[in-house]
């Protein structure tokens, strides 16, 4: 063995030459098929003048821990890094480039110490690098606050032109949601149109109310009704959300102040608001904010503590939100069409430009706004066939389909030889006339449909309902189907007839409103929608499009949160397991804040493949997940964490690697699209979609229109493919999406998610809101949750 070499002294490395970092190049992401249409968007471009953005890192010999000594020192030295800085603690990024290493000196005045401050530049940045949009940001709220509108919560507001709705005890203050972002096309500000609904009660309004019904239990129902509400205190426009109610405390108690002196609530706002509190016996709200930690690692935790009398309520109330009249005064201020939205964004930016401190303050770091929305070009995807039994036919421009599925077969009908309608003895007429209409109607739809048994009960109540039904299942056992009718809206009657037919004695069931069967001249469409609904919860097939890829799973992922448990929340899964993709499974799993959801998706997963291959007698050769209810900041995470996990699914199966597409679905985006002809701005027809300019630099991504917008504006579903083993192409990914949208059997037409994403939510959403567990195994091979 040779001796071991002696070790050659290095020579010292030479300084490293900055350059700037330079951009990365763009996914290959753009599709050809379809006809081409000029888009708009919400989105402004922004011009930046400085060549570059440069990031120093600033050190502290010996060390300063606090961080306002930090930025005093740092503050001090204005003369040698300019007015215009952005500055962390640790982190300094100028527009101007310094000396490589500049070093300074400071005193900390607590014991006259001398500190070096080194400031070394460590990256020359691009100026539309990500790293440079928060202090972007920090300017644009500047120039909003410039403008004269009133920061709540994240947005903007413009409480000086605030619609009074006084019928209502609301009003609505107009805004927008603001961000200066980086897409494949450059800066853009994004602009959205937003409105905060505020209620003219404050909550001690909505205590009294609560009172007076019930005294007894007064505290209980406050608890219910306010916990988890939003309240904007008006005297500083800050939204707080309820956290709970302190009983033992009012206004008259005292609290410590940041300087260690007492004072009572009614003196702190009398002292610093001028506000004289009148009600001195009503308790406290407390508001516990998230823990947060600040620069240096310091964590904020504690309460809140509010007044009910100067907290308002926000949002619509429940109530409302059941009141179709009132509901459609409020949508009307608040559902804008696409030319007052753009009117609203080019106000915005007409006042931008007038104002000579807002065009300083944006020149500080070389922004410049331009005064037009961007307008680009998009594609409309070519119309698809809807395929019944015997017949088909190319879809028209407003994608519905209702004419024909009345008038034609369905793919398969279930026949409906044993089944119930139950209802109480004053709908007898309407429930007689139901039934007629049914019989009528069905054949042309292809439905076999003997007479029901018709089961009148005694009264309406819900224990009435719950036993009689229990009883005729158990004398009939061979039951199909039941079918409820009730009077007005009753969710405790509805979550028994579902725990019922969903848990404890498993059949499809159908809950019927009559006011929705009263009107003679509706009656006959109703009733048609009625049917195929039920065809599909009994497991018949309504109608499907032409899908070339072969031995092909789709699934569908959304999540909800359940109503009784704040805490846990449910996933819901549904996957296709036929060819047609006319038939599908669903599974619905729970899990608490600490539990991965990934575990439940691998278990619901599995069983779906064991089902695919009880149908096809073979297992699918590609699969490809729609997954809902995920945010940019879990793209990542998904990529990284939940696609391996859900990769060891297959090695269940012997030597079987199928190919995984893995696309997220988003629904909560700003992006807004709009027709563009002779500059006016109007709404995009279905089937538009915009896969450049506003995609992410980071993934492959499109932005698509599948749905009639018969109201409002054009919101687009952004969708995200983070992993693509079978290779399909930009044209393939966004033709076979626009394709699911047609498949919801809810509805003849296109929705605004691919229908796995839906029927997933509806039985997340039916089981997060009234099972509160899992449904019983046995339907899970039927859409009994539509």
């Amino acid at each position: 063995m040779p001796p071991p070499l002696p070790e050659v002294p290095s020579a010292p490395s030479a300084p490293v030459k900055l350059t700037m970092e330079a951009a990365r190049e763009p996914f290959h992401k753009a599709g050809t098929k379809g006809t081409p249409v000029t888009v708009g968007s919400n989105h402004i471009p922004i011009c930046c003048k400085n060549e570059a953005v440069y990031q120093y890192h600033v050190t502290f010999s010996p060390n300063v821990e606090s961080m306002a000594m930090r930025f005093g020192m740092m503050k001090d030295h204005r003369s040698t890094t300019g007015e215009v800085v952005a500055f962390d603690g640790s982190i300094l990024y100028l527009p101007v480039k310094l000396k490589d290493v500049v070093s300074l000196k400071s005193v900390r005045r607590t014991d006259n110490q001398e500190v070096e401050i080194t400031v070394q530049m460590t990256k020359i940045l691009p100026p539309s690098s990500d790293l440079c949009l928060p202090f972007y940001n920090v300017v644009l709220r500047r120039v909003m606050k410039i403008l004269g509108l009133k920061l709540v919560g994240r947005n903007h507001y413009d409480p000086d032109s605030a619609i009074i709705l006084g019928k209502h005890r609301l009003q609505v203050w107009p805004g927008y949601a603001t961000c200066i972002k980086r897409t494949d096309g450059g800066l853009y500000l994004s602009v959205d149109v937003t409105h905060k609904v505020l209620r003219n009660d404050s909550v001690l309004d909505v205590m009294k109310v609560l009172h007076e019904q019930s005294k007894v239990s007064f505290q209980d129902e406050c608890t219910k009704e306010l916990i988890g509400s939003i309240v904007i205190t008006r005297y500083n426009n800050r939204t707080y959300r309820i956290d709970d109610i302190e009983w033992s405390k009012s206004p008259k108690d005292t609290f410590t102040m940041f300087d260690g002196s007492e004072t009572s609530f009614v003196d702190y706002y009398r002292k610093n608001y001028g506000i004289e509190i009148k009600e001195m016996d009503q308790p406290l709200l407390i508001h516990r904010p998230k823990e947060r930690s600040k620069p240096g690692g310091k964590i904020i935790t504690g309460q809140v503590l509010l007044v009910p009398e100067l907290s308002f309520m926000t949002g619509i109330p429940e109530k409302m939100r059941k009141d179709f009249r009132a509901m459609k005064d409020l949508t009307m201020h608040i559902n804008v069409s696409a030319e007052q939205h753009t009117h609203s964004i080019k106000q915005l930016l007409k006042n931008i430009a007038g104002n000579a401190e807002t065009l300083t303050e944006l020149n500080r770091w070389g922004l410049e706004i331009s005064t037009d929305l961007l307008v680009t070009h998009g594609r409309i995807l070519p119309q698809e066939t809807i395929c019944l039994q015997s017949s088909s036919y190319v879809t028209t421009s407003d994608v519905s389909w209702s004419r024909e599925v009345g008038r034609d077969a369905c793919i398969s009908c279930i026949p409906m030889n044993i089944w119930a309608v139950f209802y109480p003895r004053r709908c007898a007429d309407q429930v007689e006339e139901l039934v007629s209409t049914f019989l009528k109607v069905a054949g042309p739809m292809g439905l076999r449909l003997e007479r029901p048994n018709r089961v009148e009960l005694r009264d309406d109540r819900t224990e009435t309902y719950i036993k009689t039904i229990h009883s005729q299942l158990s004398r009939e056992p061979n039951m199909q189907l039941v079918v409820c009718i009730m009077t007005g809206n009753r969710d405790d009657l509805y979550t028994a007839i579902k725990k019922l037919c969903c848990i404890k004695s498993p059949i499809p069931s159908q809950a019927i409103n009559v006011r929705t069967i009263s009107q003679p001249q509706k009656l006959r469409s109703v009733a048609q929608k009625i049917l195929l609904q039920i065809n599909s919860k009994l497991g018949g097939e309504l109608w499907t499009v032409n899908v070339p890829l072969k031995h092909l799973m789709v699934v569908g992922v959304d999540v909800h949160h359940d109503t009784s448990k704040k805490s846990r929340s449910v996933m819901g899964f549904v996957a296709s397991v036929n060819s047609s993709l006319t038939r599908w499974y669903s599974r619905v799993t729970f899990q608490t804040p600490n539990e991965e959801i990934i575990s439940g998706f691998k278990l619901c997963l599995s069983a779906a493949l064991q089902k695919y291959y009880e149908v096809n007698h073979n297992l699918p050769e590609k699969i490809v997940v729609y997954r809902d209810g995920v945010s940019d900041g879990q793209l990542k995470m998904v990529e990284l964490y939940e696609i391996p996990q859900l990769l060891t699914c297959f090695q269940a199966f012997p030597s079987y690697e199928p190919k995984l597409v893995f696309i997220v679905v988003q629904k909560r985006i700003s992006t807004t699209l709009y027709s563009c002809s002779a500059d006016r701005f109007g709404t995009p027809p279905p089937g538009t979609i915009l896969d450049h300019s506003l995609t992410h630099s980071d993934w492959m991504d499109f932005y698509l229109m599948a749905h009639q917008i018969r109201q409002g504006c054009g919101l687009p579903t952004h969708y995200v493919c983070v992993y693509n083993t079978a290779n399909l192409s930009p044209d393939h990914l966004q033709r076979l999406t626009y394709k699911m949208c047609h498949l919801y059997w809810n509805w003849p037409g296109t929705i605004r998610v691919p229908a796995p994403c839906k029927y997933a939510h509806k039985v997340a959403y039916l089981c997060g809101q009234y099972l509160h567990a899992e449904p019983a195994i046995q339907l899970s091979d039927k859409l009994y949750f539509l």
